[in-house]
């Protein structure tokens, strides 16, 4: 066993140098589980027992080394809170839950392999994989930042035909890349040729060139349609840590304002604000938000700009005369719901209000409501809040006086493909992402972040303004292509015209058609799993 443990390891090392923000290194990712397969192999061929728990237990190891190197920064913001003993505790449940996830597919896998033949089984291995990656994003538990598709973010001009898949098309990419390398390798390896080497040659690469010679046209030929907007996005460099006690709402907002007249045109249409920008001692109520100081000083501001909007994360509540959502708290006789939101100002007195629904499980939620309350103090620091805040059930577009529509994507929601196409199938024409991912310190967490942000633009044809409180802050257009960032750690504000558009690709009409297939293939495979071979 334990060449196939160095395997097993192996694998996890290719995934990991593969994944952002490593640049280019994405290719790394059509062989990195084929280390992996030549272990499960060597054990379905070798004399073990209980096979099945060997082959879950090396997936397991391959996922959890792969997951904990990508993702250690979810330690790094346990540890500015917690002590290191703590911080590992919490932070064991993103770096084993998908893991253990990768790991049952796998076992899935060797249960078709003792009644279906090798294709037959690898089918129902990548369709059982792409289901746990749908679930994983799906769930109370949902952390879809390891989705396979999303490797291609450090390389993205390999994969312009996301406007048409989404990143479960470059899952199904890599996978079927690494079965075929393996049929290859295993078959010369042990000098049979069950299947045609030639024929596998010819097929893989096909599958490798095709598409990345199609992107790669795409890419150099895709031109944007022309219908500017001035737009600035601030970075105003407020230590979260720091930032409830150190700092007033008032003065954080006059930095924002200060350094978005640094940059601004008369012109300028959107000033693009982070992740609660706007906030009071114990938060802004929306039905009385036209009180407050804060939103006179925005008013003030935008004066000059007569197409001017602010548009920017606001911690907000809503009070309700009685229990209204599970997330409803009360004090006294008085019920309410607090919300990491959007909002949208303008000259006019209107105001728009999004409520940030993808929230982060532990820190923003209590995955499982009631059945899991006692884990709470367990999650508290998890990003910087705590649990409990209310969520609006579908994305909102923002509209200007002018008719743009802008989609106020808050931070973790940045990860789904699905429910930001959303956002522009009801009409947004450019992506606002704000964020605060400060909370991760100078880590990776913070750039992939950035990477996965051109998977959204490729998908929906759409600019992505990005405002980061603390990093990183920028401009990436339809192509996915960083045209403007900010500096980690620097307060700045950047300026950049933008083009708008309207047009929908297939991936935003039609979704993750993907995960709809490879859930037929895996209730099928189920199906081999079960019926007794004759």
């Amino acid at each position: 066993m334990k060449n196939n443990y160095f395997l097993a390891f192996l694998s996890a090392f290719l995934l990991w140098l593969a994944w952002p923000p490593i640049p280019y290194t994405s290719i790394l990712l059509f062989i990195g589980f084929v280390p992996l397969l030549i272990a499960v192999e060597n054990i379905i061929r070798g004399d073990y027992k209980k096979k099945g728990r060997k082959i879950f237990g090396l997936a397991f190891l391959t996922g959890v080394v792969w997951n904990t190197g990508s993702i250690y920064w979810v330690y790094n913001a346990m540890h500015a809170y917690l002590d290191a003993f703590t911080s590992l505790m919490i932070a064991l449940i993103p770096f084993t839950l998908a893991p253990l996830l990768m790991a049952l597919a796998f076992r899935l896998y060797y249960q078709m392999r003792k009644r279906n033949n090798i294709l037959l089984s690898f089918m129902g291995l990548i369709s059982f994989w792409i289901a746990y990656e749908y679930l994983h994003q799906s769930w109370e538990l949902s952390f879809p930042w390891m989705t396979l598709g999303n490797g291609f973010a450090n390389f993205h001009q390999l994969v312009q035909w996301y406007s048409i898949t989404g990143v479960y098309g470059g899952t199904l990419w890599i996978w079927i890349s690494n079965v075929l390398i393996f049929l290859w390798y295993w078959q010369r390896k042990e000098k049979v040729e069950v299947y045609s080497q030639k024929i596998i040659l010819g097929v893989l690469s096909a599958w490798l060139i095709i598409p990345a010679l199609s992107s790669l046209i795409i890419y150099s030929t895709y031109e944007e349609h022309v219908n500017p907007s001035e737009i600035v996005t601030v970075q105003p460099n407020i230590d979260p840590f720091q930032k409830w006690g150190t700092i007033t709402p008032e003065e954080q907002l006059k930095i924002l304002t200060d350094l978005s007249q640094k940059v601004a045109k008369l012109n300028t249409e959107f000033f693009i604000w982070p992740e609660t920008a706007i906030s009071g001692d114990n938060g802004i109520n929306e039905d009385e938000f036209r009180e407050y100081s804060q939103y006179r000083e925005v008013l003030n501001f935008l004066e000059p700009y007569h197409n001017g909007n602010v548009l920017s994360g606001i911690e907000s509540y809503v009070i309700y005369d009685d229990q209204k959502t599970l997330t409803t708290r009360a004090i006294g006789n008085v019920f309410y719901d607090s919300f990491n939101a959007g909002v949208l100002i303008d000259g006019s007195s209107k105001l728009q209000f999004y409520h940030k629904s993808k929230l982060v499980p532990g820190a923003e939620k209590m995955p499982f409501g009631k059945a899991l309350s006692v884990l709470t103090p367990l999650f508290k620091h998890f990003g910087g809040t705590t649990g409990g805040y209310g969520s609006q059930a579908e994305p909102s577009v923002f509209y200007s006086a002018s008719g743009i529509g802008a989609a106020p994507v808050i931070c973790y929601e940045s990860i789904w493909g699905n429910y930001v196409a959303q956002y522009i199938k009801k009409g947004a024409q450019f992506i606002a992402v704000i964020t605060n991912d400060g909370w991760w310190g100078d880590t990776s967490g913070k750039d992939q972040h950035l990477q996965y942000a051109k998977l959204r633009a490729i998908e929906n044809r759409r600019w992505v303004v990005r405002s980061a409180n603390t990093g990183i802050s920028g401009f990436i257009n339809q192509r996915g292509d960083i045209v403007q960032k900010s500096s980690w750690w620097v307060p700045t504000a950047l300026s950049q015209e933008i083009n708008l558009n309207e047009d929908l690709t297939f991936y935003t009409k039609y979704s993750d058609l993907i995960v709809y297939l490879s859930f037929v293939t895996s209730l099928l495979s189920i199906g081999l799993m079960i019926v007794r071979k004759k």
